[in-house]
């Protein structure tokens, strides 16, 4: 055994760094510019085993992994630099760039802003930040939702040149007293054009006991950089659908990563209409996204009800990849049939009182650009008919879309 250990610490002590670590990096550098990455990274990772602090060193490993497009290692060297040294301009470009190279667009405006934080007036470094932003506004998926008298609006990030998609959609929502079990589809396709996203759906849905289909249109036209807007419009002879649905929006871009718009929407029943005004603010900061949503629905007795929804949104690798949690309250339109066992007798729009809490995770494949979404939320629910008194319900939904 003796005879076995002695030739491997004689090995050991013969690959330990003996020697000038300011002229092995050099060495290192030169044979990394001239291509021969795989002989520097050697160089490099045994000048950090004796000097693991050293900057110079570290970042240009760091960059070597980038430049062969492994990302994930070359962010584990530059974290570990950028961890300590909060005030190294050439570090924190090199970290900025890594994720703007591998497409982690808010990733890279995250770090951008932290950089900022530290080299308040770097004008190479603000210049990263608007850069990160531009590219985070072009891959952006615009969401909103509204539980009872909205549908999810959905757009298509143009990724890596796919300009369409096929999604499915399903979800229910089971109660804890009175109502019976809602269910939930739809298939949209969307296609993004020269003037926008444009987003044909169907959705079905059974509630009340009474299956209805209803059929949308979604148009998101461009208007510049800086304004965009979003059109809507839905048709249903469905007694649980209103008979036409009208939704308009105007987006704005703002600075520091500020996003700001004004709309409305308009339902049309059978027996009645709902007029619902509405507007959001969004701001992005590091991998985080917040957006705040008030809804203002005049009532025929003159009062105006409110209700609202607060988003916020963790960013994973990319715009596409994300975990989020909404929270909404008020008093907002709820539609209810009126009915003598099996027939119905009436419509009506009532305003009922109501708290949501949901979850939200959507991730992509690694190798595949199709998207899956799964959600899960808990309301707390006004009954229609027994005013100050409540309903529980626990609602699922899962969706997948499919880009080409």
């Amino acid at each position: 055994m003796a005879l076995l250990v002695i030739p491997l610490l004689g090995e050991a002590q013969e690959l330990a760094y003996e020697g000038d670590p300011d002229v092995s990096f050099f060495t290192a550098r030169n044979l990394a510019f001239e291509g021969n990455r795989n002989i520097a990274r050697d160089t490099l990772y045994r000048i950090l085993s004796k000097y693991p602090d050293y900057t110079d060193v570290r970042s240009l490993l760091a960059s070597t992994y980038s430049w062969d497009g492994d990302y994930d290692k070359a962010r584990s060297h530059f974290n570990r630099i950028t961890s300590v040294e909060r005030k190294n301009k050439e570090v924190w470009v090199a970290t900025i760039k890594n994720e703007i190279y591998a497409e982690n667009y808010y990733l890279a405006l995250g770090l951008a802003n932290k950089a900022v934080s530290y080299l308040e007036s770097d004008l190479d470094i603000i210049a990263l930040q608007t850069k990160a932003l531009a590219l985070v506004k072009g891959k952006e998926e615009a969401t909103e939702k509204h539980v009872v008298v909205e549908t999810p609006i959905d757009t298509l990030t143009e990724v890596k040149g796919l300009k369409n998609g096929v999604k499915i959609s399903n979800s229910f929502e089971i109660f804890d007293v009175v109502y019976d079990p809602m269910i939930y589809s739809s298939m949209s396709y969307g296609r993004e054009t020269g003037a926008g996203l444009v987003i044909p759906r169907i959705n079905y849905s059974n509630r009340f006991q009474t299956h209805g289909v209803q059929y949308e249109m979604d148009f998101y036209p461009k208007f510049s950089k800086t304004f965009y807007g979003y059109l809507n419009y839905g048709y249903s002879n469905a007694p649980i659908f209103p008979d036409h649905r009208v939704g308009a929006e105007l987006y704005a871009n703002l600075p520091k990563s500020l996003e700001a718009s004004l709309g409305m929407r308009f339902l049309d029943f059978n027996t009645t209409k709902a007029q619902i005004y509405t507007g959001s603010i969004g701001l992005y900061s590091g991998n985080y996204y917040f957006s705040l949503r008030p809804y203002l629905t005049p009532q025929s007795n003159g009062n105006m009800t409110f209700s609202g929804n607060l988003l916020v949104r963790k960013y994973l690798r990319d715009g596409e990849n994300y975990l989020g949690i909404n929270f909404g309250m008020g008093y907002s339109p709820e539609l209810k049939q009126l009915r003598d066992e099996d027939e119905l007798l009436a419509e009506t729009v009532l305003f009922i009182e109501s708290q949501r809490l949901g979850m939200e995770y959507q991730f992509t494949a690694k190798r595949s650009p199709n998207i899956y979404k799964a959600s899960l939320g808990v309301n707390r629910q006004e009954l229609v008919f027994d005013s100050g008194n409540f309903t529980w319900s626990i609602a699922a939904g899962i969706s997948y879309e499919i880009k080409f």
